[in-house]
């Protein structure tokens, strides 16, 4: 039995010295070195490439054997059953484009259970983190999901696709009725930081499609251990690799409601 609790002050500290990397290559970044990966507006820079490096060797040294799933390309099978799952850079337009709005997430699966959830979100130094059976933190003071259960009150938070944008009639409806009926929608560009937004009680729910098991791993699970609710779009299990996600406080059935109507799930 690993001690969870160490690995977590373990990868906390690996987050902040990679988040500092971070941090001081925005502060002079070269925008020439932007690459296009596949797919439109998909983007990554040599800081996510690098960041990844610095976090895979680190995190292997942390728990040894342990596999990989890296939005970068790296993918390690492991041979002790965990599997780390990371996104060295969230918000990687918001970066080249100098929007200070970007994360490192990365969470720890045992056998498809997550078990761990960290979120570093590089420009507010703030340090989301959750571990098995336990509450789920910010920068050590324990977070909850929000109180509100009324639609009506909330505050939502969504993001846009890079491809399948046959979609988006759909989803362009679902936004507008959630436009409607809250205090209004946002785009931060993180899903990460939005999933961690969510789990501290800034934002009442989250929603959005196409995504990858890098941009949820560890956000789903803090919401989770912070009390809220994660499904996929039709309600189910299937959000960390169906590519589709809801999470949310006591308006989550609302919200579920609504997506499940347009998109019909």
């Amino acid at each position: 039995m690993i001690d969870l609790s160490a690995i977590e002050e373990n990868v906390i500290n690996v987050c902040r010295e990679v988040g500092e990397f971070i941090d001081r290559e925005g502060s002079q970044f070269d925008r020439s070195r932007i690459e296009q990966k596949e797919g439109f507006n998909n983007l990554v820079s040599y800081v996510d490439k690098e960041s990844e490096k610095k976090l895979v060797g680190a995190l292997s040294k942390i728990l040894p054997g342990s596999g990989f799933i890296a939005e970068e390309g790296t993918a390690i099978e492991g041979t002790n059953g965990y599997r780390w799952i990371i996104d060295p850079l969230d918000g990687t337009t918001n970066f080249t484009h100098g929007l200070p709005l970007f994360a490192i997430s990365i969470g720890l699966a045992l056998h498809d259970k997550m078990v761990l959830g960290i979120i570093y979100e590089v420009n507010k130094k703030e340090m989301f983190h959750t571990v098995e059976g336990g509450p789920s933190f910010c920068n050590s003071k324990e977070i909850r999901v929000s109180p509100i259960r009324s639609l009506q009150e909330s505050l939502l938070a969504t993001g846009f696709p890079y491809y399948e944008f046959e979609k988006m009639n759909a989803y362009l409806e679902i936004i507008s009725n959630f436009l409607r009926q809250s205090h209004g929608v946002r785009r931060l560009g993180s899903a990460a930081t939005d999933l961690a937004y969510v789990a501290c009680g800034r934002f009442e729910g989250f929603f959005e499609y196409n995504l990858n098991p890098w941009d949820v791993a560890a956000g789903a699970f803090l919401v989770q251990q912070a009390g809220g609710t994660v499904t996929d779009f039709s309600g189910g299990n299937n959000f960390l690799f169906g590519g589709e996600l809801i999470a949310g406080c006591g308006v989550h059935p609302d919200m579920l409601k609504i997506i499940r109507k347009e998109w019909g799930c």
